[in-house]
């Protein structure tokens, strides 16, 4: 099983990296971003201060210091802004530029939130398609890519991207690919 949709703490997931959430000062704040750097410790608010900004759909690698993960990739989704902001495209663009930073490391699992769902407002039955989307292309293109986990906080969260990942072309009825 190559994609895995999961309830969780992606803060405990073990994997060669995990997505963090950002905001573009990539020094922390609310939701999955604040946990990340809550569980991470200081050393990665330390890193994040030598990485400058990072700009909407853009990522940029850390290391995972206390986490499970060996990396953290922060990733700045779009703010909802009703949906005629190209939000979709950016949002697009933020899991284009975490597979890069996936082949370009050599990862070979990475775990990743909902993004943009959360504080940003972005309808997760809108963002979840363009998630799963994003995620088969990479599984499909990167051979050395060997699982990719949608860690979501909720049940009700959970149960957008199991609907979402039965309806994708690409799916199989048992909501793992």
């Amino acid at each position: 099983m190559k994609l895995e949709l999961v309830q969780g703490d992606i803060t405990k997931v073990a994997a060669d990296a995990i997505v963090n959430a950002a905001n573009t000062s990539l020094l922390g704040g609310s939701g999955v971003d604040g946990a990340i750097h809550r569980a991470a410790g200081p050393e990665l608010l330390a890193e994040c201060r030598t990485l400058g900004r990072c700009p909407q759909g853009q990522a940029k690698l850390t290391k995972g210091y206390r986490l499970p993960a060996r990396h953290v990739i922060h990733t700045v989704g779009p703010v909802w802004r009703g949906g005629n902001q190209s939000e979709e495209a950016v949002l697009a663009r933020c899991y284009k530029s975490v597979f890069a930073l996936v082949e370009q490391h050599g990862l070979r699992s990475v775990a990743f939130p909902s993004i943009s769902t959360g504080a940003y407002g972005f309808p997760i039955e809108k963002a979840a398609p363009i998630a799963l989307r994003e995620m088969q292309a990479a599984l499909a293109r990167l051979p050395q890519l060997d699982k990719v986990t949608v860690v979501l906080f909720s049940a009700g969260d959970l149960a957008v991207y199991q609907r979402a990942l039965a309806a994708a072309p690409e799916s199989n009825p048992g909501g793992n690919v």
